[in-house]
């Protein structure tokens, strides 16, 4: 496997997929593989304990916490939301349903910044449903806020206290929802802008997010702040602990994180009814945000099998990060990359590596 992972990863590197990047594959908590290639930064080299903004792939950590936090407190992703939060515009919304974005508030009424989850809250409640059960479209960024309320509201913390506390420093993980360390910042790679090459696609999907007017564009640009590649390369877009989008972290970081969520590492804080949670479906058919077929579990993507296996889950990021795992298996991969590519799933550089996988 090594071998072929290699392969595929160089060859990525000559044809110019990638600029830098890195990949990580475990199993039953044994780390197989990692690799790392390019640069970071213009002239410094990728190093297999660099960090990078990996966007969404920080959802299924952000989940994971929250059900931790339910199955303590003796419940499930069977609660209804308004017992945790009254005001919440659908109460009678399972957390379940929440977290597999079938509540309607993927764009909100008003704006509100990334950076006051007050104003997010106000503007959520504020708001009306564009959609309910079984019908879902993908929270890009109110996902973010809404798990956020929901752990305060049941804990008294936030995601990137509750993950730093309960699980990146026990675990010492290379992966950070917020609370990056000063001395870690040169580790941290500067992400590049997705090249265009040729006319934009002329899909569906690209057509509402470039409507200003349209539900999907609101969906992306409701909550403010860290949407461009030159904001996420600063200390402030670090520390912010969205968990939307707020993750830092290494491929091993990312690959060890669904090792622990499996069971698989020493000191896990999660459940094996946690990952169950997370491994079943929770609906699926076509996305009213995404304008494409989707699945998704509670917290996690689970289609298409090219990415996730017959019944593995994870999560992408813009610009093409992703990690996963296989729990039949108990292998988890991750990828984290440099230069950004357009498109809502991975391209070809991460499929190449996926196939050279056992």
């Amino acid at each position: 496997m090594k071998q072929k992972l290699q392969q595929a990863f160089e060859l990525n590197l000559k044809e110019g997929l990638e600029q830098g990047g890195a990949v990580s594959v475990w199993q039953n908590g044994t780390e197989l593989c990692t690799l790392c290639g390019g640069e970071s930064r213009n002239g410094v080299s990728w190093q297999d304990d660099t960090l990078v903004p990996i966007y969404s792939a920080t959802k299924p950590a952000a989940a994971a916490c929250l059900l931790q936090a339910l199955h303590d407190c003796c419940r499930g992703p069977e609660l209804a939301v308004g017992d945790l939060w009254p005001r919440f515009p659908m109460p009678h919304l399972t957390v379940g349903q929440l977290l597999s974005h079938q509540s309607g508030l993927a764009a909100l009424a008003e704006p509100a910044p990334i950076d006051d989850l007050d104003a997010c809250r106000r503007a959520i409640e504020r708001s009306t449903p564009l959609w309910g059960p079984p019908q879902h479209g993908y929270h890009p960024q109110t996902f973010g806020p809404l798990v956020d309320i929901l752990l305060l509201e049941l804990t008294g913390q936030r995601v990137s206290d509750y993950w730093e506390e309960r699980v990146r420093r026990p675990l010492a993980l290379a992966f950070y929802i917020g609370h990056v360390p000063e001395n870690a910042y040169p580790r941290v790679a500067e992400l590049r802008t997705a090249r265009m090459l040729g006319a934009m696609p002329r899909t569906p999907f690209y057509r509402e997010y470039f409507d200003e007017s349209s539900a999907v564009h609101r969906a992306f640009h409701s909550i403010d702040g860290y949407g461009s590649a030159r904001e996420m390369n600063t200390p402030q877009a670090w520390q912010c602990g969205s968990p939307a989008k707020g993750g830092i972290a290494s491929a091993r970081g990312l690959s060890m994180f669904y090792q622990a969520l499996m069971g698989h590492l020493p000191g896990s804080p999660f459940a094996a009814e946690v990952a169950e949670w997370m491994s079943l479906p929770q609906c699926r058919g076509m996305d009213l945000t995404l304008l494409e077929p989707t699945a998704f579990t509670c917290g996690a993507m689970c289609e298409p099998a090219s990415l996730f296996g017959e019944d593995g889950f994870g999560h992408a990021g813009a610009g093409g990060s992703l990690g996963l795992c296989r729990p039949t298996t108990g292998l988890s991969f991750a990828y984290v990359m440099r230069g950004m590519e357009l498109g809502n799933l991975p391209g070809e550089r991460v499929h190449r590596l996926l196939r050279a996988l056992p």
